[in-house]
């Protein structure tokens, strides 16, 4: 049973945030590769190239149930255990199903700008797409620090927060 945490309490660093983000990436390279190998078994998928929008919405929808999942049940996901954070909402109580979605959703924040402004720019090539995924993701950790409570753009949106959260001594 999980109790309301001090809504008070300082934020755990940008640092350790954005190690379990990264650490979440890796993690999630399995989850996306599962749903992608059974979509293509299920889909009979002969191509690369063949079913791609298909594709690309069940990926979201399972990085989707992964994160809401987590979230609203223990507000931890794998990586955020190991780093000691859980998200609540601003009470300091657990993410709702509706919380979570909406985090779920305004997290892509994180891409979304880089990408489209790369759409926008007409880059093409690999090297200048991860270039603007990455000074994306750099930007919208700086903007976190404008923020009094450190908190990144789709907490504040959402209502939700990361706090920091040791594990029980037993």
């Amino acid at each position: 049973m999980t109790t309301a945490a001090d809504p008070a309490a300082p934020p755990p660093g940008l640092g350790r945030r954005f190690a379990a983000f990264l650490y979440e990436g890796v993690l999630l390279f399995g989850v996306v590769f599962f749903a992608g190998l059974l979509y293509s078994i299920l889909t009979r998928q002969q191509h690369a190239l063949q079913g791609r929008t298909g594709m690309g919405v069940v990926i979201f929808l399972v990085v989707g149930l992964y994160f809401v999942g987590f979230w609203t049940r223990t507000g931890q996901t794998l990586a955020m255990k190991t780093w000691h954070l859980r998200v609540v909402d601003s009470q300091g109580r657990p993410l709702g199903l509706v919380r979570g979605v909406m985090r779920y959703l305004l997290s892509w924040l994180w891409f979304l700008p880089a990408l489209l402004s790369a759409r926008l720019l007409g880059l093409h090539s690999g090297g200048a797409i991860v270039g603007c995924l990455i000074a994306g993701v750099l930007a919208y950790l700086l903007v976190a620090r404008l923020h009094p409570q450190r908190q990144f753009l789709h907490d504040a949106i959402c209502g939700s927060r990361v706090i920091t959260q040791l594990p029980q001594p037993s």
